[in-house]
């Protein structure tokens, strides 16, 4: 008899693997977690009003609009190379600005779970700790970028002018148009 998980020789009648620890009746894919995350969008493109949470399939999300009003510096910059697709100006309230693309984490110690990979890893300065260790993801989608709550402490907001706010659910991803406010407890960025 061999433990399913790593392979060591059993003797008969075991019910843990003396070197690995496991059950003998674990299986990689019962050792592996599942996603919490779901895999739908809500969408606050220009136009949303609605006063509840809106749920779309992410292969019907529309993509956000662009802001052609994008200052020279912000032009200016240029992406690596291997980088294609959109970029997005994240303009924090302490004043920093990250040109971001891709995929990314943020928060006071931002870490990706085993087997995650990310392009960006934004690190706020946060010293009420208000902000989680990994707060939020993003993301994009259809050249839209998109925002996760990572099941923060104090949540996400998402604001934009003239609009209702919206808490985000943690772990459900939202289209955030140029121009929307993302708080993060005492901490904020805007997305341009």
């Amino acid at each position: 008899m061999r433990c399913r998980i790593c392979g060591a020789a059993l003797p008969d009648g075991a019910m843990f693997c003396g070197h690995c620890g496991s059950s003998t009746s674990a299986t990689p894919e019962s050792r592996r977690r599942p996603d919490s995350r779901p895999g739908d969008t809500m969408s606050l493109g220009p136009g949303f009003r609605h006063s509840g949470v809106v749920s779309i399939p992410v292969e019907a999300a529309t993509a956000a609009s662009s802001d052609p009003a994008a200052s020279a510096a912000e032009q200016r910059v240029s992406a690596p190379p291997e980088t294609s697709g959109p970029r997005f100006v994240l303009r924090f309230g302490s004043g920093e600005i990250r040109v971001v693309f891709g995929t990314g984490l943020v928060g006071r110690r931002p870490l990706p779970e085993p087997g995650e990979s990310f392009d960006h890893l934004v690190q706020v300065i946060d010293p009420s700790r208000s902000v989680s260790k990994t707060h939020l993801e993003f993301g994009l989608h259809d050249d839209s970028l998109w925002i996760a709550d990572r099941f923060s402490g104090n949540g996400t907001i998402l604001r934009r002018v003239d609009e209702i706010a919206v808490r985000c659910e943690p772990g459900r991803r939202y289209l955030v148009p140029r121009g929307t406010v993302v708080e993060m407890a005492e901490q904020s960025f805007t997305i341009g």
